[in-house]
Parts: C-alpha cells; structure tokens; sequence
C-alpha cells in the first residue's frame, strides 16, 4: 500500500489518482500508524513550508514520515514534500524542516535583466537528468515537467541531485539517495513522462 500523507495542505486528489492510473494501490491518510506501516510513501504539498512543516508536527507524521524513511521504505516527496526534507527554509523567516538532508530552501532572486522571468516560476521547464535513479528509469534526459514554485532547494551535498532545471539561476529540480527520492516538479501535472516517473516509483 502507498501512503499518500494527508497533512492538510497539498493536491491529494490528483496525486492519488495519478499513482492509481499507473497500477498503484493507494491510501490517501493523515493517521500517522497507517504512514508508519506503509509499503511506500508519497508526501506532496502546495503552500506555505512554515504551516506545512507545523501541521505534520502537530499530527506526528512529520516522526512518522522520517520513521518510514529511516526504514528504508521507498519514499517520494512532490514539490512541497521535497523541499521539507531539508534542514532550513527561508520562506517567511526561518523554518526548520526534516532534516533529512542537509540544506536550505531559498528564493528565487530577480534578474532585472530578464524582467519577463516572473517569481514563481510556473509551467513547463525542461529536467537535465544527472543521476541514475531508478524513477528515471525510460525517460530521455532532457524531458519537460511542470513546475509551480517561487523556492528552490539548495543541498548542502549536491550528490543528492538526480535532475537540474534552469529557471532565472540552475536549480536543483530533484534529488535522490537511496530509498528517497523527491522532485520539485509535479509528476502528476507531467503527463506522459510524469506518469512513468510515477510508474517507476510504484514498480519499487
């Protein structure tokens, strides 16, 4: 069974339905003892990382998400789910995420000098995949997702980084270490090669 983390804040509907369209048997949850015992986890997430990174506090699956990490479960973090993996945001202050990774969330800065690149960054951007992940598995190496986001997230060991996108700096667009994988894309908005890279993650 994957668990699709219901923390109150992220497209649940789609990302569910995408995982279901690819063969996935699926339990949208915000009990952290189903998350606990999943065979997978999803965490996706649309909105703000300091309210995020309380709620799933506050209902104990942010111990319940790192507890089926550090159990080796496969794990895929979508947009908001990726950047709360990391130590830091800078979103509104300081905010601790995760820790699973070492790094920080940043924002985009704006390029006087290519006023037409607009903050956030929303729509179609092409993904130079630079690892040997496993969720790439089938996809050519420079393919478009679709990306919505005015952060980014800075890895303090940039061997993490499974795909990298240009959007006003190069960016990490997604990072992968053993059973973890996440993206700042959304697979679910992707269509075609979206759904593979979904495809791949369930097939683990």
């Amino acid at each position: 069974m994957i668990a699709v983390v219901d923390y109150g804040m992220g497209n649940l509907r789609s990302v569910s339905k995408a995982l279901e369209a690819v063969g996935g048997r699926v339990r949208v949850t915000g009990d952290a003892g189903e998350v606990s015992k999943a065979d997978k986890v999803v965490l996706p997430g649309v909105g703000a990382f300091e309210k995020a990174a309380a709620a799933l506090a506050a209902g104990g699956l942010d111990e319940a998400v790192k507890g089926a990490i550090w159990a080796g479960r496969p794990f895929f973090g979508i947009c908001l789910g990726l950047q709360l993996l990391f130590e830091t945001s800078h979103e509104d202050g300081a905010h601790s995420g995760l820790g699973v990774f070492s790094g920080e969330v940043v924002r985009f800065e704006r390029d006087m000098a290519r006023p037409q690149l607009k903050i956030p960054h929303i729509g179609w951007n092409q993904v130079e995949i630079t690892s040997a992940a496993p969720h790439f598995a089938g996809i050519p190496p420079r393919t478009y997702f679709y990306f919505v986001h005015s952060y980014y997230v800075a890895p303090a060991d940039n061997r993490i980084v499974a795909g990298r996108s240009e959007y006003l700096r190069p960016f990490a667009a997604a990072v992968w270490q053993d059973n973890v994988f996440a993206s700042q894309f959304h697979p679910e908005k992707s269509q075609k090669w979206g759904l593979k890279l979904l495809e791949n993650f369930v097939a683990l």
